[in-house]
């Protein structure tokens, strides 16, 4: 611990810098400013607050060097972080005393976002406590791994394009850049980047996902770790059987009718009554993320089973293990006291392989009655066999995570996609679902949701699907709809710029004839509109001539979507600028 606190203290506080000279072209791996991965890096690069407990009691904040405190009586002057153990050595001198600290006041505590706060006595360090309780703050610290620097960020446009490039060279410039992020921000990291683990140790990070992997699962094993003791106890006793192995497909029947065992010497067997596989095991105590390797050879197909496995769940029953392959992927592999039993996997390898070979368009998402399909037709979404899916339109890439399994003989499909800035209709897409087919043209899904009742319905096939003209069909349609009713801008981006608030109190009418006025009560935009295309391909043209703040509506805009109470268009510039505007009936 103190080999990664003396690493910390060396870690200077310099000034980010920006360059203009730009390296990276690509934008794979980006990372959005709502997304779990700038929260775990924010949550990783927050000061520090935990190693001192012993002296402030909260993990929201570190006391500054130097202070002076007494300590069961004994007056010490604390010059450093590493001083700290002079105190942990006073407490410990005598087992059955009542340990007593006393803070000579005024101290300074530098919070965990870094803002410095001073302390005149115990009572307002106690409120600093309570609040920071109250409020949940230093609980969401990760740290147990912390990074090399300096590290360089490229920054990028809503289009995609790189915008520069800022060098991070400590933990607090990585929170500044992290905390100021506006949010339609996109940046990504300059890989590899260099991480230190917990116990002083480095490793070398080439990608976005391979870094969210390693911090949070840094992070869920913390206090988490088997006790070596029993797991060799549990392991040697008896005999056990893989129950799941996962290697871009499901593998489990590989080993089907094998019996394994663990002896105490470190060796193994796996053995199904006519064949025996001799191999060998280690469990590794790592104090971070403990591993069970194993070593059975190169003997097909136990030799796929001879990795460094990271230790998810262990008990007297079950074995769970995870290992990252270099590619990024991830495999599984469960040890259980019984014979899987679900049967052959090849429905489940059919679905994987269907999913993961080309690409996949939304051709229905209905939620709960409520036809939402428009809203995905300008993606094209990819499902990789490292877990990775992607929805890539021209203006927008969303990235997340998928998996199949077989669920009580039901086959599912899970997604998580980030739903962070303006990718928030992507939660819809965020459940378990039920595959009711699967096929290298389709795959179609259900859920059921346990709270409403309600079913939801999810369609891909490999094209792009065309009914999204405009819900109303025909030109006239669209007509009845906008000249029924009083409209306001309820959204409007500007190249990904949120804009909306610029027509805030705006009530706006679309008259017959072709006029429309939008107005706030003192001030009035005049114009002209129509609606123009055939079905499928229909536009609505705006003109309000040089009116502030109207003209930059002036365009003709794409109907994504029309219902009787919501508009939903947009419009992409010759210089591939892409503007959305959302019009909702008062």
């Amino acid at each position: 611990m103190f080999s990664f606190i003396s690493f910390v203290l060396l870690l200077g506080v310099g000034c980010q810098k920006e360059e203009t000279e730009y390296i990276d072209t690509t934008v794979q791996g980006t990372i959005t400013a709502n997304s779990v991965v700038s929260t775990i890096l924010g949550r990783t690069a927050q000061n520090e607050g935990s190693w001192d407990d012993v002296i402030d009691g909260t993990s929201c904040a570190a006391v500054q060097y130097p202070l002076t405190v007494i300590a069961n009586g004994q007056e010490v002057i604390l010059q450093s972080i590493e001083d700290v153990q002079l105190i942990v050595a006073i407490f410990a001198q005598f087992p059955n005393d009542t340990d007593t600290l006393e803070i000579v006041f005024p101290i300074t505590l530098i919070m965990w976002d870094y803002t410095e706060v001073v302390v005149n006595s115990q009572e307002e360090l106690n409120q600093i406590i309570a609040n920071c309780i109250s409020n949940g703050q230093g609980d969401d610290e990760i740290s147990c791994i912390g990074f090399q620097y300096p590290i360089t960020i490229y920054t990028y446009n809503s289009a995609q394009e790189q915008t520069g490039t800022v060098v991070i060279n400590s933990d607090f410039e990585l929170f500044q850049f992290i905390q100021n992020l506006d949010e339609n921000d996109v940046y990504s990291l300059d890989f590899p980047v260099t991480v230190i683990l917990y116990d002083g140790s480095t490793q070398t990070v080439n990608n976005t996902q391979e870094l969210q992997y390693l911090i949070e699962s840094c992070e869920n094993s913390t206090n988490t770790n088997p006790d070596p003791t029993q797991f060799e106890a549990d392991l040697t006793t008896g005999v056990w059987y893989v129950t799941y192995y996962f290697d871009d497909y499901d593998q489990t029947d590989n080993y089907q009718g094998y019996q394994f065992s663990f002896n105490t010497d470190g060796s193994s067997t796996a053995s199904n009554g006519t064949n025996t596989v001799n191999g060998s095991w280690e469990y590794d105590n790592d104090e971070n993320i403990p591993e069970f390797e194993l070593d059975f050879g190169d003997d097909d197909p136990f030799d796929e089973l001879d990795e460094d496995w990271e230790i998810i769940e262990a008990d007297s029953e079950i074995i769970k293990l995870r290992d990252v392959s270099g590619d990024g992927s991830v495999n599984y592999l469960t040890f259980e006291r019984n014979p899987n039993t679900t049967g052959s996997n090849e429905e489940l390898n059919n679905l994987i392989q269907h999913l993961t070979t080309d690409s996949w368009f939304v051709n229905l998402m209905d939620d709960g009655g409520e036809d939402k399909t428009c809203n995905f037709v300008t993606y094209e979404f990819s499902f990789d066999s490292n877990g990775i899916a992607q929805a890539v339109s021209t203006s927008n890439t969303v990235t997340g995570y998928w998996t199949a399994q077989m669920n009580d003989g039901q086959l599912e499909v899970i997604l998580n996609f980030d739903t962070g800035g303006s990718n928030e209709v992507f939660d819809n897409l965020n459940d378990d679902w039920e595959v009711l087919v699967s096929s290298n043209t389709a795959i179609n899904l259900r859920d059921v949701s346990e709270g409403s009742g309600e079913t939801d319905y999810l369609n891909f096939k490999r094209s792009p699907y065309t009914g999204c003209g405009g819900g109303g069909d025909t030109a006239a349609d669209v007509e009845n709809i906008l000249q029924d009713g009083q409209w306001f801008v309820a959204g409007y981006l500007d190249e990904g710029y949120d804009e909306t608030s610029d027509y805030a109190g705006y009530t706006i009418t679309f008259n017959s004839g072709g006029s429309v006025t939008a107005t706030n009560g003192t001030n009035t935009n005049y114009g002209t509109w129509s609606v123009a295309g055939t079905t499928g391909s229909l536009e609505l043209l705006l003109d309000f001539g040089t009116d502030e703040p109207f003209e930059d509506l002036n365009e003709e805009w794409d109907i994504i979507e029309s219902l009787t109470n919501k508009i939903t268009l947009q419009h992409i510039s010759s210089e591939g600028g892409v503007y959305d505007l959302i019009l909702e009936k008062l």
